[in-house]
């Protein structure tokens, strides 16, 4: 595993990866014929860094990212990832921290912690989107348990668009453990379950917590259920009687921004 690599696309991605891991770029390719004020950014970026960087044609970067060009330039694979005119192959290093980072890290707040635990989310796209919108939101952390959960990995970075080098992401050995020990802390524990009865709009959401998240079929384990203070739903109006974890975790972490902020 250490020694996979991929590419990183798009200007947030790559931008973020030359700022928080630069050692970890092994190329950086910029389309040759493309100029604005974001790409020129990264260009400034990697000279800084004294990092060379290789000009191509637009075709050079769509068929390196597994699409080959067809007439009127377009790629045949409609579905390649939006690259912005910049891509950078990267080296696969695991940044997950451990708990006794989260703990200094609990420890050097000057403000109520926003905590977000996923209980064993398996998929790394759901993992990264779930990065993604946790660093839109401000969260502290993100936990996980060490076993049965999508590992960080050059799929997660890519998803997370850049979260992934600035949102801490701590994997634990017992997440009922850690789980105690935030109570502990004073810190309280709302998990979201489509079963429960109080909606997530009638919580008091502004002050220390941690929001529990299960995974993408089971939802929360047992015992990752009774360690919750409070359990959440999220009224559905539609037939759907579910959402996706990445896109429920959108919803009730806003929900507290929005409570937060006003």
């Amino acid at each position: 595993m250490a020694g996979q690599q991929d590419w990183i696309v798009g200007i947030h991605a790559v931008t973020e990866l030359l700022k928080r891991n630069p050692q970890d770029v092994l190329e950086l390719w910029l389309q040759q014929d493309r100029n604005d004020k974001r790409l020129d950014e990264v260009r400034a970026l990697a000279a800084e860094l004294g990092l060379k960087t290789r000009q191509v044609a637009r075709d050079e970067l769509e068929k390196q990212l597994g699409g080959a060009p067809r007439k009127g330039g377009k790629p045949r694979n409609d579905r390649l990832p939006v690259h912005q005119g910049v891509i950078a192959l990267c080296q696969w290093r695991d940044t997950t921290k451990d708990e006794a980072f989260l703990n200094k890290l609990l420890e050097s707040l000057d403000h109520p912690p926003l905590l977000l635990v996923l209980d064993e989310i398996t998929d790394p796209h759901n993992l990264g989107a779930c990065l993604r919108t946790a660093d839109a939101a401000g969260v502290d952390a993100v936990i996980v348990p060490k076993d049965n959960s999508a590992p960080m990995n050059l799929t997660v970075r890519k998803v997370a668009s850049g979260a992934a080098e600035k949102v801490h992401l701590v994997a634990v050995t017992n997440l009922s453990r850690t789980l105690s020990a935030l109570q502990q802390r004073g810190i309280w524990i709302y998990g979201a379950a489509g079963e429960a009865t109080q909606s997530l709009y009638e919580a008091d959401l502004k002050g220390p917590l941690a929001l529990v998240m299960g995974s993408e079929g089971k939802g929360m384990r047992r015992l990752t259920r009774e360690h919750c203070d409070y359990l959440l739903s999220i009224p559905m109006a539609g037939a759907v009687s579910s959402l996706n974890v990445s896109v429920a975790t959108g919803v009730c972490l806003f929900e507290v921004v929005r409570q937060r902020s006003g």
